[in-house]
């Protein structure tokens, strides 16, 4: 499919809390190192580059990154780039989010999670290095039996209250945390692993999202499985089949049917290839047909079995 003219408003738009986002964003956790060198500890992603891909986003229309102060490699740090490239100042329209939760020490080791004392810690981090005087969207991330949950939500609420949070969101969560996280002040968005063939079992807490008036943005909605070493070599041969009927990626058809999933779905797939940028916005305006869907839907299905 031709990408040249394609921007990221073909995706359509979503409210998240009080700010208008088009529906195809960005996620910056691959600009500071590629692939399995996220978790190996590999050599860090070329700087320029990075950032000529985060401006390049913006022309494109792309108004929602999504980032962390844990996305870091020895030499480059995600939220960093962001200032560099886009602060001084900000669009007016740029969606920030970013999440807080786990930590990362200096050698880039992962520690144990924030407990809620230290979470004004890592909001502040954010601060510093985005530049900003309040965080547009901050996701708790948690593990699903995280036992002080509420304690570490209620913390943020406050932190909301006191003007440096402009809304709140959680990520990793059960239809249950999410219920609690409502108890105690207003989400506008989940954030959680999903995609073709990935966590059929979360499409019902999908809609459920969607009839709350709750954005559902999924991560890894192309890598799947593969995570953050990105998606496989091998690909199944329904995905490859609807990507030859529209002359698009299979990466592109990935995008379109998360997309598909609801008008409340947001996608934030992340590179620091120019071209896959090019080729993920485009995706926004790929429109799958009932027959395309019915035919992904067993591969997503078969994951359930």
């Amino acid at each position: 499919m031709t990408t040249e003219t394609i921007t990221a408003s073909a995706s359509g738009t979503w409210t998240l809390g009080d700010m208008k986002v088009n529906r195809i964003g960005f996620g910056s956790m691959r600009l500071t190192q590629n692939g399995a060198a996220l978790q190996a500890g590999g050599p860090s992603g070329d700087r320029d580059r990075a950032i000529a891909v985060l401006r390049r986003a913006v022309e494109l229309g792309v108004n929602h990154i999504d980032t962390a102060a844990f996305y870091f490699s020895p030499l480059r740090s995600a939220n960093e780039l962001i200032n560099s490239a886009l602060g001084g100042p900000y669009p007016d329209d740029l969606v920030i989010a970013t999440k807080v939760g786990p930590a990362r020490d200096a050698s880039g080791e992962w520690t144990r999670h924030a407990v809620a004392a230290e979470l004004r810690g890592q909001v502040e981090e954010n601060l510093r290095q985005l530049g900003r005087d309040h965080l547009d969207v901050v996701n708790l991330r948690v593990l699903p039996d995280h036992p002080d949950f509420a304690e570490r939500f209620a913390a943020l609420a406050e932190l909301r209250r006191a003007g440096l949070i402009r809304h709140l969101g959680v990520s990793n969560v059960t239809p249950e945390q999410l219920a609690e996280a409502r108890a105690i002040a207003p989400v506008v968005c989940v954030q959680n692993m999903y995609g073709i063939g990935v966590r059929p079992e979360y499409d019902d807490f999908v809609r459920h999202c969607g009839e709350q008036g709750i954005a559902f943005v999924p991560f890894y909605a192309i890598a799947a499985a593969g995570r953050e070493g990105g998606a496989g070599a091998s690909e199944s041969e329904e995905v490859l089949a609807v990507a030859r009927a529209h002359g698009a990626s299979p990466a592109q058809v990935r995008l379109a049917w998360t997309l598909q999933r609801g008008p409340h779905v947001l996608a934030i797939p992340g590179t620091g290839n120019p071209d896959h940028l090019l080729d993920n916005v485009a995706a926004g305006a790929l429109h799958l047909t009932d027959d395309d869907l019915a035919l992904l839907e067993g591969v997503h299905r078969a994951a359930a079995q």
